[in-house]
């Protein structure tokens, strides 16, 4: 589930921002503002919800020996 917060991958393969990683800002009529910083800039770019996929949080997890 998306949702605002949301870590997310974008997996568009014909989209300039494909594979990038942001933060979803909001959510309307099934599009998503996908919040990217990065260096010496900010963009806030929509996408549709089937164009983005939620990262899994991964941080902090230890694997089991």
């Amino acid at each position: 589930m998306i949702l605002p917060g949301s870590a997310v991958r974008v997996t568009n393969i014909n989209d300039t921002y494909y594979g990038f990683q942001g933060l979803v800002q909001r959510i309307s009529d099934g599009k998503v503002a996908v919040l990217f910083e990065g260096g010496i800039w900010d963009k806030l770019i929509t996408f549709r919800m089937s164009e983005i996929e939620v990262l899994e949080p991964t941080a902090g997890k230890k694997k089991a020996k």
